[in-house]
């Protein structure tokens, strides 16, 4: 049990294990004091009376306090989603889109700029971080020309119609290729030069993703450093994002950190797991506590920020997740650690919880990633970081009731098959005659009259049929395709009084009743009467006599 960082500091030091991506690739008692008066023992009304009765105190109070801006209300933290490419069956892009608008994703990173997909993301409400690959780095950094029609061509071509929010310049490329290291800066100015030229420099920022081990002796967080050894580029880097307001791009993973430590640091604390006080991890400097291991991590990138006098930049991460799947050297790689992980990790950042160090700000992060990359070298995690197959079917299901709407509100043992958006009538009307016909789905809810029947268009029937053929074959992977016309999604279909088969909420959308796989055109009043027998049995009358009156 892990009760103190006092253990972690004799322990050989925590870094990350570095990913094999080519192209992702005293004082100190006052400050102790600040943020136990600005934690939940202290309220804020509190310090303003001290502040009101000891105008010195104020003076000194400022001078502590931490200066990384509070959050404001339009910049409420969000999850997003990576998306890699390396899969042998990847979805064309306005199908991608149409994925993404069904499970309510809002935020991505891509890892290039691909045309195709920044096209098809045009007037959706989908916000999307480019990248400049790592190969395209040394060339940038060297030409201001090459970096303008950079500019030209992968942003000012696509915005505003397309909501491109940040550049990520490169990934990880002071630990993973260091003989770029020199040309970053040059690269990061003059895309930023670029983006002036084209007056998109307010909307758009511009950073690069680090490996979490740029940061030495992360535990405990408050003695936390940059690698001396990379801080030329460090401080213009940090100088520059001061200056045009951009984020810390960190790629965080506990995963790692538990794998290279297991029995130092335990696994509740890396899941987000609820812990007992005794279980916290805690500071032996600063005294405060630590529930989980992420925040430890974006606390010791806030301190070695600070080491340096910047304390003005906020930690995005841009990275990080928890593989589903690994080798015999990973048994911790499991769909339920996976699910456990990514579930509270979404819980915890839509709670807006802060970090002990930085209450009042909490860090935006990107999912890796969306799908699993199948064509992703060993060991065989690499290749299991998806919260979805390359078909859309999940590899797990993501337990996040109450975390609004982010991937279609609570994705816990439902899923729905429904046809895609964008497919002409023809090819929908030949899936839907194979489904109701050899495929024996049960399709009589889509006869005139029924409860599904309208609106009366081949798609929303043939996506009730789908959906009846998907239950009917236990939701098993590749039973949702129809010749790539079909879709898996985490939103229940279901609308008025049609109630679709693999829904198991009852119509008044509230009372969970029974599954309603087995409906048949019959009446079964079981789908109606739930909980509240009142409301229920006016609802279930009022059923009767709409079926009488379409008869």
């Amino acid at each position: 049990m892990l009760k103190s960082f006092k253990e972690l500091s004799h322990h050989p030091r925590i870094q990350e294990k570095g990913r094999n991506k080519v192209q992702r690739g005293k004082g100190r008692k006052l400050q102790k004091c600040v943020h136990q008066m600005t934690s939940s023992h202290f309220s804020l009304m509190a310090v303003l009376r001290l502040v009101a009765l000891f105008p010195i105190f104020f003076l000194i109070f400022a001078a502590a306090l931490p200066e990384v801006k509070v959050q404001q209300e339009k910049d409420e933290p969000y999850v997003g989603v990576n998306i890699g490419t390396d899969i042998s069956k990847f979805l064309p892009p306005a199908k991608l889109v149409s994925f993404l608008q069904q499970q309510k994703v809002t935020h991505i990173r891509l890892y290039d700029a691909d045309p195709d997909i920044l096209k098809a993301l045009s007037k959706t409400k989908i916000r999307v971080i480019i990248s400049v690959p790592n190969n395209q780095i040394l060339g940038i950094g060297s030409s201001n020309t090459t970096a303008a029609n950079w500019i030209n061509r992968n942003v000012a071509a696509f915005y505003p119609d397309t909501l491109i929010t940040a550049l990520a310049v490169g990934d990880e490329v002071l630990t993973t290729v260091p003989s770029l290291s020199s040309m970053l800066m040059p690269a990061i100015e003059s895309l930023y030069s670029a983006l002036v030229a084209s007056n998109l420099h307010t909307q758009i920022k511009i950073s690069t993703p680090h490996a979490s081990n740029i940061i030495l002796d992360p535990f405990p967080p408050s003695q936390a450093y940059f690698n001396e050894t990379l801080s030329p580029v460090i401080v213009q880097l940090l100088q520059f994002l001061s200056r045009t307001n951009s984020p810390l791009m960190m790629n965080m993973y506990p995963y790692y950190v538990f794998m290279q430590n297991k029995g130092v640091v335990p696994l509740d604390n890396s899941l987000f797991k609820p812990l007992t006080p005794s279980k916290e991890m805690v500071d032996p400097n600063t005294l405060l506590h630590y529930t989980n291991v992420l925040d430890a991590m974006i606390d010791s990138a806030y301190s070695s920020m600070k080491n340096l006098n910047v304390s003005d930049i906020l930690v995005l991460v841009t990275e990080t997740g928890w593989p589903s799947k690994g080798d015999s050297k990973e048994p911790y790689a499991t769909i339920d650690n996976a699910d456990t992980y990514n579930s509270n990790l979404i819980k915890h950042v839509l709670d807006r919880s802060g970090t002990p160090f930085h209450p009042e700000v909490t860090s935006s992060v990107y999912i890796y990633e969306l799908f699993n990359e199948d064509l992703r070298s060993s060991p065989v995690s690499e290749a299991n970081w998806g919260l979805f197959y390359a078909n859309s079917t999940p590899v797990y299901l993501l337990h996040v009731s109450g975390s609004g709407e982010f991937l279609a509100n609570d994705t816990t043992n439902q899923t729905f098959c429904v046809a895609m958006d964008g497919v002409d009538g023809k090819t929908l009307q030949t899936a839907l005659d194979w489904a109701c016909g050899p495929g024996r789905a049960n399709c009589s809810e889509i006869q005139p009259g029924e409860s599904c029947y309208a609106p009366n268009n081949v798609k929303n029937h043939a996506s009730y049929a789908f959906d009846s053929y998907y239950e009917k074959q236990g939701r098993a992977a590749g039973s949702c395709d129809f010749k790539g016309v079909a879709i898996i999604t985490t939103t229940d279909p279901s609308h008025g009084l049609c109630v679709f088969p693999g829904s198991k909420i009852i119509s008044n959308r509230t009372d969970t009743v029974v599954n309603s796989t087995n409906a048949t055109s019959g009446v079964d009043a079981s789908r109606f009467i739930g909980t509240r027998p009142c409301k229920d049995v006016v609802h279930f009358l009022k059923f009767l006599a709409e079926k009488q009156r379409r008869r």
